[in-house]
């Protein structure tokens, strides 16, 4: 049927609307997809009574009791924090759970293990990622965490060369209020975690360690004597090796150089030296060992050559070798054909004192062909996670997570039997009492029982609920799934780690290839010709992240994955074109079918970034950063290229810093514009080769003065990669200094100002880029807990935090909910979740309970601290309150309600009455209020498409009608922050239609 006009007209208003206000995702989504990475899901109390287990998504711990038999009975649940990637066990009466996204530690008192709760909260540095106990006395927590963070102390020194990009944070147990020392050592963001059995050592890895790889710019790389006079090393560059044309014979254009370091120069794929060119060193500093028995503990050795991409750590429980699960890339193999088949190995490292033996888990694997035999895919081992020894240290298990295996090692790192577990294994924890393995399955969110007399998978045990979407549990394998690789061993993940990136380049052209047409479009204040077409020989590129991709148009640094010339800005489109890779970069012996693709697309289209840990948390921005965005929002008065009147945002379009444009960027090829999302995780590679600009003159007088040459030495820093599509530049600062060689001037031209020079206006804009927006605002995930305490505290520093997120909230930015036991009658004493409505006339803060029609204030939260309870608060993204708080399941029933009528909160399926639901708005039945609903009802009024009969669901505003008013009223709610329409647990309307299955 043929749509009326009116119905055309309407829905496209409405799509319009949605997307104007919330471009490229659905601004309150129920639940948004970190992809958070595990580290220690999985964690025993000593005397193997507990099994304890995060449940990320659901942001919970599970609290199993292990009968002697073996059997698994679920007997608590706690929620946490955002994102719970790593929990370890103090004793049999507390545990400590890594937050990812919360930036934070929850202290779980464990005393009556029925009964679980949050009893402290620490605050730490951005991503931590993994948490053990250990000092003479097991008395210190360590924490992993970035070098960066609202609540790291002091300046994390982000511009400053030869800085640390990792800190280990370590509490007093006994004492957890208490400051907590930082150590920062030097390598990038760590992840990893261990101890030797007295816990007097502790060893800490990096995460995107490197591989003592780097690029040379195309301006450092070309052959060019005017070049070489500029950068003035006494260096005469030999120019990029052969090939440099296509098998067309088209030449590809100047582009850099990966090098990488052989233990005394930087060479080339050529083999060719350009150390003379190399203005700083990677030590490469992978594993780091830490005295525990001082107080604070202190760095005492690094070792390095362990890997490229390092997971988890295990100690041997009699040698105390370390061994380290890890990644070794091949991005120093130039060419796509070359290097398919073979990214990454996937290794265990065993560190001994001074020697460092890396291992690799597939020895059988032929890398001579592309694609091995099914036999070959099959013993290969992908993505090597959580290990755990056997009490005599003669058998290391190893998740391997891309594999649906656990592999069983030797002490020399043979693997010597491999076994059959769930999708996804990430972590294990050992039960020796038991012959038990327990393995946490990430994609079916399982434990597998493992039998160690068999090493044979006997039983899986289900979490108890998964809010995940079934696109992004459907589509979530398609990432890691090694399977669906030539050899077995590599998948996406090799370099995009855990849907994000490896903090490396990569030249993957290919001189086979042809040139291809750009349908790209090009930002409109630069008109004029289209943009240059795509040579198959694209040099250089660093790994992309794959979060944030919906909404952002055309694909990889020059969009050369799109959705063609009738549709340039699709991201789906545009994501399909990358299904050939499985063929030609992973080596797969055929196509990957398209509906797996398709699962891929709409899984990964999901995962967005985390907020930005550079911005302050109170939604204002420094004076530098506001100074900084003024300068962004307008020309900055630049002159030159890059200025006269262009806002910066006229190319890097708002919010994401593009939409999906490209430009000519004044270097060899045409690029899409840059998104700025992420740059603040890019930092930690400073010296170069080319002179920055060091006085400016207007473009046309003159050009410009360079800096000094040749370019000081800046000594060891933590990475070889910075920003631009290569890496090639160091800092922010340089990309906005650099000069176009052999002229020179500079695209970006600032100069000094009365009061304020072209220097420090640049410092400026650099500040604010470093806070760039991620689409969610800096408060999302943060946390608190009070106690009675804080009530009295002077200074109040805990209750200010709470004003902090409660103000975020009344600014729409967060949704604020509270944990404790603060319920009454047949609810006290049992942990309730609390969300925050907004302040009544009084201004004091309202909180709707998990029980319909039943709210409190803050005074009575307060009444419950002074009565000994302990209160959580936590800032979670806007539109997943109700879920986190209230509605555990979204089946419109309240937790408390359900409880109270024994149906399951965690089962939607499961709900107090009938059965039937009735959440009023939710036209076309789903159980989620979104757009389509509004579609759904519009095609109802207009076309007589879509007519359900149960009508009363439709009316949104609860008038006893059924038109546009109520589409509209949705929508207000949806995007203006307008009233919900009201919901009830069970279908209750007078309508005789509403008893029928077709309600929802």
């Amino acid at each position: 049927m043929k749509l009326h006009a009116l119905t055309r007209a309407a829905i496209f208003a409405t799509l319009s609307l949605s997307s104007a206000l919330f471009p490229g995702t659905d601004a309150r989504a129920e639940f948004v997809n970190f992809e958070s990475g595990h580290v220690r899901p999985l964690a025993l109390t000593p005397s193997g009574e507990l099994l304890l287990a995060v449940n990320t998504p659901d942001n919970r711990v599970e609290v199993i009791r292990v009968a002697d038999s073996g059997e698994f009975v679920r007997i608590a649940e706690i929620v946490v924090g955002l994102e719970p990637v790593a929990i370890v066990a103090r004793g049999e009466n507390e545990a400590y759970v890594v937050n990812h996204l919360s930036d934070s530690v929850s202290v779980i008192d464990l005393r009556d293990p029925t009964l679980p709760f949050v009893k402290e909260t620490l605050l730490v540095g951005d991503e931590p990622r993994d948490v053990i106990i250990a000092g003479p006395n097991h008395d210190k927590v360590f924490v992993t965490t970035a070098h960066r963070g609202q609540n790291r102390p002091g300046d994390p020194q982000l511009t400053t060369p030869g800085v640390g990009r990792a800190d280990v944070w370590v509490f007093d147990a006994d004492d957890l209020r208490a400051d907590a020392a930082i150590l920062t050592l030097f390598t990038d963001t760590p992840r990893g975690l261990a101890a030797s059995p007295d816990g007097t050592r502790v060893y800490a890895a990096g995460f995107h360690t490197g591989n003592q790889t780097t690029v040379l710019g195309f301006e450092s790389v070309a052959q060019d004597p005017l070049v070489n006079v500029a950068i003035d090393d006494g260096f005469d560059a030999p120019g990029p090796p052969e090939p440099t044309s296509n098998h067309e014979g088209v030449e590809m254009r100047p582009q850099g150089l990966i090098l990488k370091y052989d233990g005394e120069e930087w060479r080339d794929p050529a083999g060719r030296d350009w150390s003379p060119r190399m203005r700083f060193h990677l030590p490469d500093r992978d594993l780091f060992t830490i005295d525990a028995s001082v107080s604070p503990p202190v760095e005492t050795a690094s070792s390095t050559g362990v890997g490229t991409i390092l997971f988890n750590l295990a100690v041997h429980p009699v040698s105390g070798d370390v061994y380290v699960s890890n990644l070794e890339s091949q991005n120093h193999v130039r060419f796509e054909p070359v290097i398919n088949g073979h990214v990454a190995e996937s290794r265990v490292t065993i560190v001994s004192e001074d020697l460092v033996n890396p291992v690799h888990l597939n020895p059988h694997i032929d890398y001579s062909s592309t694609s091995g035999p099914a036999s070959e895919l099959a013993q290969s081992l992908a993505f090597p996670l959580g290990m755990e020894f056997s009490s005599d240290g003669s058998k290391l298990y190893v998740a391997a997570f891309g594999s649906q295996k656990v592999g069983v090692l030797n002490p020399a790192g043979a693997v010597i039997e491999r076994i059959e577990v769930g999708g996804g294994p990430s972590g294990l924890a050992l039960d020796a009492q038991r012959e038990r393995l327990y393995v946490f399955n990430r994609f079916d969110q399982t434990i597998s029982i493992v039998d160690t007399e068999q090493d044979k998978e006997i039983d899986v045990f289900p979490l108890r609920y998964d809010p995940e979407s079934l696109a992004i549990r459907e589509g979530r394998p398609l990432l890691y799934d090694a399977a669906n690789s030539g050899h077995g061993d590599s998948a996406c993940a090799s370099c995009h780690i855990f849907g994000d990136f490896d903090s490396l380049s990569w030249d993957l052209g290919d001189p086979d290839g042809d040139v291809e047409d750009n349908p790209v479009v090009r930002v409109e204040i630069q008109g004029g010709r289209p943009l240059q077409d795509f040579h198959p020989m694209k040099g250089p590129m660093t790994t992309q992240s794959l979060r944030g991709m919906q909404g952002a148009g055309p694909m990889h640094w020059r969009g050369d994955r799109n959705g063609g010339a009738d549709d340039p800005f699709s991201e789906e489109k545009a994501f399909m074109a990358f299904r050939p890779a499985f063929q030609g970069l992973l080596g797969m012996d055929e196509e990957l079918p398209e509906s797996e693709m398709e699962k891929f697309r709409d899984f990964i289209l999901t995962v967005q970034y985390p907020p930005n840990p550079i911005a302050p948390l109170d939604g204002t921005l420094t004076a530098e950063q506001d100074a900084g965005k003024a300068i962004f929002d307008s020309n900055g008065s630049r002159s030159g290229i890059g200025g006269d009147g262009d806002e910066c945002a006229d190319c890097h379009a708002l919010p994401f810093g593009t939409d999906g444009r490209g430009s000519f960027e004044l270097l060899p090829q045409d690029m899409k514009v840059a998104h700025l999302r992420n740059l603040y995780q890019k930092v930690g590679m400073f010296g170069t080769a080319v002179p920055t600009i060091e006085k400016d003159a207007i473009f046309g007088q003159g050009g410009s003065r360079l800096a000094d040459t040749p370019t000081p030495h800046l000594g060891d820093q933590v990475r070889g990669f910075g920003f631009l599509h290569d890496g090639s530049v160091p800092t922010l600062f340089d990309f906005f200094r650099f000069p176009l060689l052999p002229i020179p001037f500079s695209p970006f031209t600032f100069l000094d100002q009365p009061g304020r020079t072209g220097v420090e206006r640049v410092e400026e804009l650099v500040e604010f880029m470093l806070a760039f927006d991620t689409g969610l605002a800096p408060a999302v995930g943060q946390q608190i807990t009070l106690t009675a305490d804080d009530l009295t505290a002077d200074p109040s520093i805990r209750l200010d935090r709470y004003l902090l997120l409660r103000g975020r909230a009344d600014a729409d930015d967060v949704d604020l909910v509270v944990h404790g036991a603060v319920g009454t009658g047949d609810d006290g004493g049992r942990i309730t979740g609390l969300l925050y409505t907004g302040l009544d006339d009084d201004n004091i803060g309202r909180f709707q309970t998990d029980r319909v029609g039943v709210t409190i204030s803050e005074s009575d939260i307060i009444a419950a601290m002074n009565a000994g309870v302990i209160v959580t608060v936590t800032a979670v993204p806007p539109g997943c309150g109700e879920r986190i708080a209230l509605d555990r399941d979204s089946d419109g029933a309240y937790d408390g309600d359900e409880l109270a009528a024994g149906s399951d909160p965690a089962d939607p399926d499961s709900i107090p009455g009938s059965g039937k639901r009735f959440l009023r708005g939710n036209c076309n039945g789903d159980l989620f209020l979104d757009v389509s609903d509004a579609v759904h009802l519009l095609l109802a009024l207009f076309s007589g498409d879509g007519v359900t009969a149960c009508t009363d669901v439709c009316d949104a505003n609860s008038d006893g009608g059924l038109d546009i008013s109520d589409a509209s009223y949705l929508l207000n709610f949806l995007f203006l922050g307008g009233a919900a329409p009201g919901s009830v647990p069970e279908c209750e309307t007078s309508s005789a239609e509403c008893v029928d299955e077709v309600c929802p």
